[in-house]
């Protein structure tokens, strides 16, 4: 069955045009739920703005990316991605790699 870290690994492969950087390591994933045997994968996620351009092309390839995951897993059926503002996202929420790569430290 699908779990979270296999929907998290399929996430890093969805980057912010702008920032150059996977969304999971800048902490734009909040949550990710496998539910119902696996048929269906639930995720609250963020943007770094309410107003990112990128926006609607993140989320589309976020829900490319976790259905892909159904050509080996075969129970998945469908994504929901809940787009949430809290908390409000900050550089504090980004992994230590994503925040040396942009020269926060």
């Amino acid at each position: 069955m699908i779990t979270e870290d296999m929907v998290r690994a399929a996430l890093r492969n969805v980057v912010d045009p702008e920032i150059g950087l996977d969304i999971v390591n800048l902490g734009l994933i909040y949550r990710v739920d496998v539910l119902d045997n696996g048929r269906v994968v639930d995720i609250d996620m963020t943007l770094t703005t309410p107003a990112c351009p990128a926006g609607p092309q993140i989320i589309e390839q976020v829900r490319r990316e976790v259905l892909s995951l159904a050509d080996v897993y075969k129970a998945l059926q469908d994504v929901k991605i809940n787009l949430v503002w809290t908390p409000f996202w900050n550089p504090s929420l980004m992994s230590e790699d994503a925040r040396e790569e942009l020269g926060l430290y």
